[in-house]
């Protein structure tokens, strides 16, 4: 039925209506669209020339837009509405990448579905989310919105989230429909700069990047968005072999691929030629809409007459072809609204009511504890209800800052400061230092100020603030230091060269840590931090991250025990801001680093070889975790037969806990150098005091596949016979190994 209405429709557009379907433009009466166009959006929508808007704040501001396009409309053709909802709504949960640490993909896929509720009864149709960009360059900003630096683990998290948006049907009452995001290699830019460009080989590029979108094609995600960058030399704008070859050809992706902002006119930037030719480009190469700059729509009209002859740009296209092109573009346009149920009602999903705000925060603060990852913790925490607190730091009545970057309908008014839910939970306040109150170094305080800057800096002299601090620490039992990033640190065009914490907040945690006193030091940051040298000062070491609508409250339930610490690292923390990028599963090199430095090894002559590192998966809880030795069902087999691993775990603790077990795999003899460890599965697994439970997982040899890739288009899969190597554990680094065998 939804594709007999759109080519009934189709049958009676005329060319300008088609065209008028592919311009995507942002929310406002008043905004002026188009570079020096004074056209408004209002007349736009009343010559029917908008197909979509994004940015809508209220149900009646969608509803008056929807009756606007409708009567502007010959055909009667709805709009459909977008937003921006990255890790929540109204409620907003804790960043992506702290979501991520969870490796909880329930809560994840909970999380999803209340953001849509939330969004769907504000009349938005379509979400600009997941963002499933893997990164492993914490310079970059937008680490914060991804799913950290696996590809597996993004790919789970990639499936779970367009569950939770779409559900079984994005047109279903509460339900959106999910946009994956930035396709592709966005989080591989060059020294980590917003927007840069990525020159990767083809093999990592298929192994590293483009698995996640894989897994929410495979879930039903039903659009997609392009990337600002060049993958390769050719900007993704314009990426036919990857966006009408890879995602529609080889993974069958039929919904809609929109542009980012502007993102068809920046193919002008990038050196594609003028704007006729880049509107060329990016309808051939796939793209669907157009997004802000109005490029399709003051272009295409003479393109479909004229067509295009550019041999500068290699390009030649017929008017024919040029109206072939936008036809496609069209169709999908209208497919995507009919399965959203659009072209049956316009206003579909505008009478729901919004889900509880209750049930959402309580969800918000249990994420936001299962998010968090203790990295260090010698017999500090969790602390008596009836202990002396002194809570020091910028962050310790903040409440802006814990939303985090694009928390576009968040409001810092709803969240409890970290002061207060600690009183509230204890029934104790604590003694809160207010001095100290030093977020950034003064110049970088005054680049961010163009951004807003949400931590208000005390104008008292830094060494009156650090002797407040050491004073109320010394009357204190024990001082929690509330450190971190400001949130315009993080998120989009905003990269760092060293990520790692203000030198100010760095002096206090040294002061404090000079008292004796014991100190437990939480970090509130969008970016894996470089934070080596805390940790040595630290009794007690807690990465919170940007927590959400609730984060303070589930810091103060894992401080004082209510909640147990269950996050392991989604993204490797280095010891020092100049050993990025850094990942996991790097390559083995001839040389391999053995954990100390010498002469022809690879490693830092300016760092010590002991100075902390906390590797991906790694995470503790307030209960330890035995492992016993992992066992194989057979120890060689053949390419058709499936393997057991069985290790059986057991908390030797007083209190429950959660474990997650993680199974990496190397390959020592390949056709090309293999990762030292690949993560292949992993399992959650809760734990009573005492308790033992034997963890299975099953071994395929599929599995071990990896892309010999002289080109994209020339890409082969292959699997090698002979030995693997098992790895098996509580994180990347502190595993046991076992050896199989393939004999074909």
């Amino acid at each position: 039925m939804e594709k007999v209405a759109v080519e009934r429709l189709m049958a009676r557009m005329t060319l300008a209506e088609k065209i008028g379907q592919l311009n995507l433009l942002p929310a406002g009466e008043g905004l002026v669209t188009g570079t020096a166009q004074p056209t408004t959006l209002s007349q736009r929508l009343d010559a029917g020339q908008v197909g979509a808007i994004f940015g809508t704040k209220s149900l009646a501001t969608a509803r008056a837009m929807q009756d606007r396009a409708l009567a502007g409309s010959r055909l009667r053709i709805p709009l459909f509405f977008a937003e921006d909802v990255i890790h929540g709504h109204r409620t907003v949960f804790p960043l992506n990448l702290a979501l991520a640490c969870s490796w909880d993909m329930a809560l994840i896929e909970d999380t999803a579905a209340f953001a849509a509720a939330e969004a769907a009864a504000e009349g938005l149709h379509q979400v600009y989310a997941p963002m499933i960009d893997v990164s492993r360059d914490p310079r970059w900003g937008r680490v914060a919105e991804g799913p950290g630096e696996d590809p597996l683990l993004a790919s789970r998290i990639a499936a779970a989230a367009t569950r939770g948006f779409q559900g079984t049907d994005p047109a279903a009452p509460g339900r959106v429909a999910a946009c994956l995001k930035h396709f592709v290699a966005y989080g591989a830019p060059q020294s980590g700069r917003d927007y840069d460009n990525a020159s990767l080989a083809w093999e990592d590029l298929l192994e590293t990047y483009l698995p996640p979108f894989a897994a929410g094609i495979e879930a039903g995600a039903a659009s997609v968005m392009a990337a600002f960058n060049a993958v390769n030399k050719l900007p993704m704008h314009a990426n036919a072999p990857l966006v009408e070859g890879w995602l529609r050809g080889g993974r069958g992706f039929d919904g809609l691929v929109v542009s980012d902002y502007t993102g068809v006119r920046e193919l002008v930037a990038h050196g594609l030629g003028p704007a006729a030719v880049a509107v060329a480009r990016a309808l051939h190469a796939g793209i669907d809409m157009d997004m802000v700059g109005e490029d399709y729509l003051r272009e295409l009209p003479a393109l479909a007459q004229g067509g295009l002859d550019a041999p500068e740009a290699g390009l030649s296209l017929s008017a024919r072809r040029i109206r072939a092109l936008v036809n496609r573009a069209c169709r999908r346009v209208l497919t995507f609204k009919a399965r959203l149920g659009l072209l049956d009602d316009p206003f579909r999903g505008m009478d729901l009511r919004p889900p509880a705000r209750a049930a959402g925060r309580k969800l918000a603060r249990s994420a936001a504890a299962r998010s968090a990852v203790l990295l260090k913790n010698e017999g500090l925490l969790p602390l008596a209800p009836g202990s002396r607190v002194a809570l020091v730091g910028p962050f310790a009545a903040d409440r802006a800052n814990m939303l985090g970057t694009w928390a576009v309908s968040g409001r810092a008014e709803d969240v409890v400061p970290l002061h207060e839910a600690m009183a509230a939970l204890t029934g104790q306040a604590p003694t809160v230092a207010w001095g100290a109150n030093v977020v950034d170094e003064p110049w970088l305080e005054a680049r961010l100020n163009c951004h807003g800057v949400t931590v208000t800096r005390d104008p008292r002299d830094e060494t009156e603030l650090l002797a407040e601090a050491v004073a109320m620490a010394l009357a204190a039992d024990v001082v929690i230091a509330a450190v971190g990033e400001a949130k315009e640190h993080a998120g989009e065009s905003s990269s760092v060269l060293a990520p790692d914490l203000p030198a100010p907040q760095r002096r206090l945690i040294a002061a404090l840590a000079g008292t004796g006193k014991p100190l437990a030091v939480v970090v509130f940051a969008g970016r894996p931090l470089a934070i080596g040298e805390i940790a040595t000062r630290a009794d007690a070491l807690l990465y919170a991250w940007h927590g959400g609508v609730a984060g303070p409250e589930g810091v103060a339930d894992l401080i004082f025990g209510a909640a147990e610490p269950s996050g392991r690292l989604a993204v490797t923390l280095p010891a020092h801001p100049g050993e990025v990028p850094l990942h996991h599963a790097g390559d083995p090199t001839g040389r391999p680093y053995p954990g100390r430095f010498a002469k022809f090894l690879t490693g830092w002559l300016d760092l010590p070889d002991d100075a902390p590192r906390f590797p991906f998966g790694f995470g503790l809880g307030y209960a330890p975790v035995a492992y016993g030795p992992p066992r194989l069902s057979q120890d060689a087999a053949r390419a058709a037969e499936t393997v057991a691993l069985r290790i059986a775990i057991r908390n030797t603790g007083t209190r429950a806990t959660t474990e997650t077990v993680q199974l990496y795999a190397s390959d020592p003899v390949a056709r090309v150098t293999r990762p030292g460890r690949k993560l292949i599965d992993f399992a959650q697994v809760a734990l009573a005091s005492g308790e033992s439970r034997e963890v299975h997982f099953r071994i395929a040899a599929g599995q071990f596949r990896y892309p010999l890739a002289p080109s994209l288009g020339a890409a082969e899969w292959v699997r090698d016979p002979g030995l693997v190597r098992l790895h098996v554990g509580p994180n990347s680094r502190d595993t046991q190994m076992v050896e199989l065998t393939w004999l074909d």
